[in-house]
């Protein structure tokens, strides 16, 4: 990864902990630039990064077993300040001659640590002798400290659960403080990125920004840029920032495939035609699409007929314009991390194009991926740096294959009208309640059923309609918004009122897992 031309950065090493990407957050929440790499990654690579600081995540192996993850010896000779977390405190430890036992107590959950010593991750947070609620998962427990070291905390499962060498600047936690449920975590995180390590804030939008436009105007020199547009705020921000950089050199390509929700079409193309003077070409390829998924009732299927065709219809273009050496992604940093396991494996695809399909190896294009180093909170705070308006960079999320994974079963143009007008009063009364961006992700579902019901004096045989909203701030987990039951009859009413085809409607209150905020 190219790093911003900045002088403070810290490095976290990943151990395959679920919440590693919240360490991150909060770090860059301070005004601070990170990365995380696999924890084996070489002593040359991390010498080369040159952090200011290192931080240990957690992860579910125990140090017990032979062959565990431990980190670079790297890590205790540069001379940093390091921080370890959960299992990151218990390989420091091991490492530098501590000990590590099965845990006779775990502690999974809310737990409360008692202060014991006052300490340089604490000031202004906690004091010796306060009680502090934390957050706990471990079996495994440190049971000796290196020598230098000295326990700032215990708790209940935890006899070591905070402990400092002051001298070489070492520190170790066995809770998490990048989770909320530590409520003073993130100020723990900045006294260890700012006091300890001394990093000022100086990471920002506006110098990303500059940093980005020299690159890409470097990289990409007198060349051409073939952007896919798809309407999304990771395109679209991709889009604006390369046409800062190089102007007409950028082309964006944006297949409309017939399966976006109403008015998205039309605002793609006067936006960035019309407001950002983009060139543009728009392929209006809604019956291709449709006639390919005639009768597909699968969903895998379903978005493997849409990824492909979409390639297809992206390749044919492209290639129509000829004479670029660059293709524009909007990858993000969570696509980059997704992408490589704790064990320092790649995976097969880091982004696909659209979110349905790598793009062919025959179009041998280098890629130009400005967005690959922001989580997505920050992408958008760059798309309003950049002037994008708010209807698109706070857009909630919508999936490459549209509305297609939002009608279960087959499709029709009569489901896909339907569900259009469904949605489009479910969200013109979020935004009339003032909720749109409390909510992370909200959508209508088409149900493949029918009900019997009664509207005025006759029986209607008509479909049943799902809403969905689901509150999040980094995508990786959702949890269902709590509307009120008066908007549910609202918004009910109306659907049910001025829909045709539709005589029910249910809100889905289903609990999702990490990463399953969509709808198939």
């Amino acid at each position: 990864m190219t790093q911003p031309s900045i002088t403070d950065r810290v490095l976290i090493l990943d151990f395959g902990s679920q919440v590693t990407q919240l360490i991150a957050r909060r770090v860059r929440e301070s005004g601070v630039y990170c990365e995380i790499w696999p924890y084996s990654s070489s002593s040359e690579r991390i010498t080369a990064f040159a952090p200011r600081a290192i931080i240990l995540s957690g992860g579910p192996a125990s140090v017990l077993d032979e062959g565990s993850p431990r980190a670079p010896e790297v890590v205790f000779s540069l001379g940093v300040p390091v921080l370890g977390i959960c299992y990151g405190q218990q390989t420091m430890c091991e490492q530098l001659g501590g000990k590590v036992e099965a845990g006779h107590e775990r502690e999974f959950g809310r737990a409360y640590i008692d202060i014991s010593e006052p300490c340089g991750l604490f000031h202004g947070v906690w004091e010796k002798g306060g009680r502090e609620q934390v957050w706990m998962s471990h079996g495994d427990r440190v049971t000796a400290i290196p020598e230098g070291f000295r326990a700032v905390a215990v708790s209940e499962g935890a006899p070591f659960a905070a402990i400092a060498d002051d001298a070489r600047r070492f520190y170790a936690v066995q809770f998490h403080p990048e989770v909320v449920h530590t409520p003073h975590g993130a100020q723990l995180l900045r006294n260890f990125t700012h006091d300890v390590a001394g990093c000022t804030d100086n990471w920002s939008m506006g110098g990303y920004r500059d940093a980005q436009i020299a690159k890409i105007r470097a990289q990409v020199g007198t060349s051409k840029v073939i952007c896919g547009l798809s309407g999304g705020v990771d395109s679209s921000v991709a889009a604006v920032l390369i046409h800062e950089a190089i102007g007409d050199q950028l082309t964006c390509i944006f297949v409309d495939h017939g399966l976006l929700r109403a008015g998205e079409a039309e605002d793609v193309v006067s936006t960035f035609r019309d407001r950002f003077n983009i060139k543009l070409v728009h392929v209006d390829a809604t019956e291709m699409f449709l006639n390919a998924l005639d009768g597909v009732t699968d969903p895998e299927v379903k978005r493997k007929t849409i990824g492909g065709l979409f390639i297809d219809v992206f390749d044919q273009e492209a290639a129509k314009i000829g004479g670029a050496d660059f293709l524009a992604q909007g990858t993000l940093y969570p696509d980059v991390i997704e992408s490589v396991s704790f064990t320092g494996g790649p995976s097969v695809t880091i982004k696909s194009h659209h979110n349905v399909g790598g793009l062919p190896a025959r179009m041998k294009m280098q890629l130009v991926e400005p967005l690959r180093e922001l989580f997505k909170d920050e992408v958008r705070r760059l798309g309003r740096e950049l002037g994008i308006p708010d209807y698109i960079v706070g857009r909630h999320p919508f999936p490459g294959p549209g509305l297609a994974i939002r009608i279960p079963g087959a499709i029709t143009r009569e489901k896909l009208d339907i569900l259009r007008k469904a949605d489009t009063i479910y969200l013109e009364e979020i935004r009339n309640a003032g909720l749109y961006d409390a909510i992370w992700q909200a959508f209508a579902v088409l149900l493949p059923v029918r009900t019997v019901g009664v509207m005025g004096d006759g029986r209607t045989y008509d479909m049943a309609c799902a809403l969905r909203a689901v509150t999040s701030t980094d995508g990786m987990t959702a949890d269902i918004y709590p509307f009120e039951i008066e908007f549910l009859r609202r918004v009910s009413g109306r659907i049910v009122n001025e829909v045709k085809g539709i005589n029910r409607v249910t809100y889905d209150i289903t609990s999702k897992p990490p990463g399953t905020i969509e709808w198939e």
